[in-house]
């Protein structure tokens, strides 16, 4: 299977043409990936642009190819944002790693009032920056030609706000509705996960009140690393992506 590598600044490229990348992305795909002239590999600009050829040049300064293809992938719609509450150790980038192997489209870190994980001060830009990392090379490694957007750290009045032109679904283990019981619309989807504590009953009742649904997965309790995926998983079924 050909590797994906990004070049965020490609924004267009024909076929015929010579596509490099050069830093420490060549660095990896030589001295990790281990790519080698005669090889066939993708460079993508993460926004839907994804050019594929024969390498050229492999070193550690530059990976070239010979573009023998170009594809143009749209976004995927419904667009699907998971709302992912901090969580402490590494659960939450656990969470978000796997949900964009499995076709988020964005994510959004959640300061809840459980979270024991707080991003104050300098932290705020330097944990963002961390899931960008993280998202990134998860889509790189699934090779998918949309990386998904991280967005700013949300307070629970923000990912309410999220109601008034989404769907959001706030997964809650004592909810009465089973997530597969949904039928989806044309609006944009919201996946709200809390914190390993749970989400606190005032910001349900802040949740509910916007607009928000509270939907469940099953009869069992799952860690906040894996409810995220878990219901991405559902909602890929249920909206045809698999």
């Amino acid at each position: 299977m050909s590797s994906l590598y990004l070049r965020e600044d490609l924004d267009a490229v024909g076929v015929g043409d010579r596509l490099s990348i050069t830093g420490a992305e060549a660095k990896h795909a030589a001295t990790v990936n281990r790519t080698r002239p005669g090889q066939s590999v993708l460079i993508g600009n993460g926004r839907g642009l994804v050019a594929s050829g024969e390498v050229l040049v492999a070193t550690a300064a530059e990976l070239t190819i010979d573009v023998e293809a170009v594809e143009h992938v749209e976004p995927s719609s419904p667009r699907v944002t998971l709302v992912q509450a901090l969580a402490k150790g590494d659960r939450d980038e656990l969470a978000i790693q796997a949900s964009t192997e499995l076709g988020v489209d964005a994510v959004v870190p959640w300061s809840a009032a459980r979270s024991v994980s707080r991003w104050e001060g300098a932290k705020v830009a330097k944990g963002r920056d961390r899931w960008a990392t993280i998202v990134r090379e998860a889509a790189k490694q699934s090779i998918r030609a949309w990386v998904p957007e991280v967005g700013a750290l949300s307070s629970t009045k923000d990912v309410a706000a999220l109601a008034a032109d989404h769907r959001v679904l706030v997964l809650e283990p004592d909810a009465q509705t089973p997530l597969t019981s949904l039928t989806p619309d044309a609006r944009p989807l919201v996946l709200v996960v809390g914190p390993e504590g749970g989400i606190a009953p005032d910001e349900l009742d802040a949740l509910k009140n916007a607009g928000a649904e509270l939907v469940r997965l099953g009869d069992t309790v799952l860690r906040t690393s894996t409810a995220g995926p878990a219901a991405l998983a559902v909602l890929n079924g249920m909206l045809g992506r698999w």
